[in-house]
This record gives C-alpha cells, sequence and structure tokens, in this order.
C-alpha cells in the first residue's frame, strides 16, 4: 500500500478503537481489516497531536511575527511527509521547504497549497520547468542560474519565485557572501525574477559558543546591510535553522526541522514539554524453544548457554533497524524490557524471551517509542551507540513501513 493510501487513514488510534472489545490491543485482533494490513509486520506511528504540541510550544518561544516554515525534506525526515506536511500547514506553518524537486512534486500533488521551497540547487531546463508547473519556489545558488531562469520565465508566462541562498561559511551551496549584495542588486532588476526572501544556513549552530556561528551572522548582517546601503528592497530574511531557533533570533523566518518531530538538535538545547512524535513497531511472527548451546541468526554470533525461548521479530535492516545494533538493541512489550539476540537480519530479528512465558505470537514490540523513552531508550541513544546523529538512523527507517497517524 503506498503513501498516499496510508494517509487516507486518518486516526489510526482505531488500533484500539475498532479492536474486538475486551481484547488485548497488542495482539491480532479483529482490527479494521485496511489497518489490520498495514499492522501486520512493522510500521511507523506518527502521534500527530504530539506534533501540533510541538509547534504551539515552538511557536510560543518565537516573537509574534515571526514565520516558521517547516522542513519535510527526506519524507520529514523519515516520519512522512505526506502526513506530517498538511498538519504542519493546518497548525500555522507559513511554507514548507523540501531538497528535492520531487519532494516538492509529490507534497504539491497531495493537494497542498502552502508555499514549498526547494533547498537543493536546480541547474536544468527540465527541473525548472517541473517545479515551475508544480508551482513551487526555487533556490538560487549561483548567479549563473539567472539567464536559464529567465528563459524558463518566458516559457511560463510568469516570474520565477526565487530565495536567494547566500553562501556565509556552510561551504556548500549559495553565492559566496562576498558577492550577494551585488548579485542581488542585479536580480532586483529583473522582472522575470519573483524575489521571495535572502537566506543562508548555519553550520554550527548546535554547538555552544561557536565562533563559526558568530562569524556566519556577521557576514550575513554585513550582506543586509550592504543591500540597504545601496537602496535595493529586502524580502524576508532567514537565516535561523532548528539549533539557531532556539538559542538566538534575529530574521523574520525560521526554518524548523529536527524540533518539529520532537528532538533536539543538541543536549544543550532542549524545549521543556517537546516530546518525540514517532513510534516504531514490529510484531512477533515466531516463538520457539531450543535447547542449550543453539546457535541463533547468521554466523551463530549468538550461542543460548540454557534452554531458551527465541522470539522472531518482523523487522531488519532493510526496514532500517541498523545491523550494528545487533545484541543490543532491547524492546518494550507487555510492560516490560526483551532483549534482542543474534545477527539483525534484512527482515528480521531474534529475541529471547525466555523469562517472559506470556509473550505470544502476533505481540506488538515498541522499539521507539514513549516507554522506552522514558528509560532513555530512544533514537539519540541509538544514535550514541552507533557513533552518529538520529537525523541519520531516522532518514533510515525505510519506505516500506507504513507511517500511521495516531492521536489525529
Amino acid at each position: 500500500m503506498d503513501q498516499q493510501e496510508v494517509s487516507t487513514l486518518g486516526d489510526a488510534s482505531a488500533l484500539t478503537a475498532v479492536a474486538v472489545p475486551g481484547a488485548r490491543t497488542d495482539s491480532w485482533t479483529a482490527f479494521n481489516p485496511e489497518l489490520e494490513l498495514l499492522t501486520s509486520r512493522a510500521w511507523v506511528e506518527i502521534d500527530a497531536a504530539q506534533l501540533r504540541e510541538n509547534l504551539r510550544l515552538l511557536q510560543a518561544r518565537l516573537s509574534p511575527n515571526v514565520e516558521i516554515w517547516a522542513v519535510v525534506k527526506a519524507n520529514a525526515y523519515g516520519h512522512g511527509a505526506q502526513l506530517v506536511a498538511p498538519l504542519l500547514v493546518a497548525a500555522g506553518a507559513k511554507g514548507l521547504c523540501v531538497a528535492t524537486l520531487a519532494e516538492g512534486i509529490e507534497l504539491r500533488q497531495t493537494g497542498l497549497q502552502a508555499p514549498i521551497l526547494i533547498l537543493g540547487a536546480l541547474n536544468t531546463w527540465a527541473e525548472l520547468q517541473q517545479a515551475m508547473a508544480a508551482r513551487l519556489e526555487i533556490s538560487l545558488t549561483r548567479a549563473e542560474q539567472i539567464p536559464l531562469l529567465r528563459q524558463v520565465a518566458s516559457w511560463a508566462g510568469r516570474p520565477v519565485p526565487v530565495h536567494v541562498n547566500v553562501d556565509t561559511g556552510m561551504t556548500r551551496l549559495g553565492i559566496p557572501w562576498q558577492e550577494a549584495a551585488a548579485v542581488w542588486g542585479q536580480i532586483c532588476r529583473i522582472p522575470e525574477l519573483e524575489i521571495c526572501s535572502l537566506f543562508s544556513h548555519f553550520a554550527t549552530a548546535d554547538e555552544p559558543n561557536s565562533p563559526a556561528m558568530a562569524q556566519q551572522e556577521s557576514r550575513f548582517a554585513q550582506v543586509v546591510e550592504q543591500i540597504r546601503q545601496a537602496g535595493d528592497p529586502l524580502p524576508p530574511l532567514h537565516l535561523d535553522n532548528s539549533a539557531a531557533a532556539l538559542t538566538r533570533l534575529h530574521y523574520s523566518r525560521v526554518r524548523l526541522g529536527l524540533v518539529l518531530y520532537g528532538l533536539s538538535p543538541a543536549p544543550h538545547l532542549q524545549v521543556p514539554g517537546l516530546r518525540p512524535i514517532l513510534r516504531l513497531k514490529a510484531r512477533l511472527t515466531h516463538i520457539q524453544t531450543v535447547p542449550a548451546h543453539t546457535g541463533v541468526s547468521y554466523g551463530h554470533r549468538y550461542i543460548t548457554r540454557r534452554p531458551s525461548r527465541i522470539a522472531t521479530l518482523a523487522i531488519g535492516y532493510a526496514d532500517g533497524i541498523p545491523r550494528r545494533l545487533s545484541g543490543w538493541l532491547r524492546g518494550w512489550v507487555r510492560g516490560g524490557l526483551i532483549q534482542q539476540v543474534g545477527t539483525i537480519t534484512m527482515d528480521q530479528c531474534m529475541w529471547d524471551v525466555t523469562e517472559r512465558p506470556d509473550i505470544q505470537v502476533g505481540d506488538v514490540v515498541e522499539l521507539l517509542g514513549p516507554h522506552l523513552g522514558s528509560m532513555g531508550l530512544s533514537i539519540q541513544n541509538w544514535a550514541d551507540q552507533l557513533g552518529t546523529i538520529p537525523y541519520e538512523l531516522l532518514c533510515g527507517l525505510s519506505a516500506r513501513l507504513p507511517r500511521v497517524l495516531v492521536n489525529a
């Protein structure tokens, strides 16, 4: 079932609401058939109410005149862009940011009318044509794009909406800050371009007291002042990402990503009440009792020391569970923790439930969610174990995991 079909489910709290009266809601019961199929193996739940609460908490920290543009690139950091983007717009986000042309088109095809900014570079006629046809807004990342943008505007019969990206020190995309004011003066006089904003991006906003961040702020301020002195008009300005917006604020727009999904960009940047909106769950599909000295999974890197009850969970590294978490991962089922054992395989992984005779085939195991989070077993905990960041792990959650709204 594709993502758009998933998004039509609405309130997936029906996981409990339509269960057979008196039946356990963590085992196979008489669900809505469509929802039963979606949750028969492994899936991601998105808490719509908590997403709205996160946005409200962040809005309360900002000045009333500051716009929030929600960053929903990379499938909303793995959360399901087609689910969360409409919720964010309805809750007050003024625009959306994506990384690629395809991401923007997919969102527009859902019927969203909000502005959608493509943060990545578009350099070809075909890309720009498609962006204009989908009413997407473009990042101007280098002056060499201007002639092509003018040609596309003539083809479309209307100006191309552009946001001018200034490279103040990220060294990724953007017009060098030393040249930005001059380029701005040029494009302000080109009728084929509709200037929507001027922006830059921090490289070290998640580091406390970063000299590089201060330098980028100063460079962007210099560009703005040069434009003012030249008498050229200024559009909305934005520099702050999630981390920067939690520490300081300078301009009329912020681009928020990770914090919307309830995660802090750094340990020193916490917002009371902000909570993760994602829950990762899977079902147990097989349980067997084996003797002592039995090898489990590929390579037999785990050998039972006693007669053991081994359960198979229908999720693996193809779903985004890193193989390097083999033997470390823990889950929550029926009110308690269980331990993963053996090598995590592509589609499945095994768990020792010897001490849990209550556990049955069909039970749901929470791998990420509020029960584990309250014990410190969060996506940040996974990232620390692997020497990476939560962004990478969330974006790695496979597209084959259905995204289902709860508390909608």
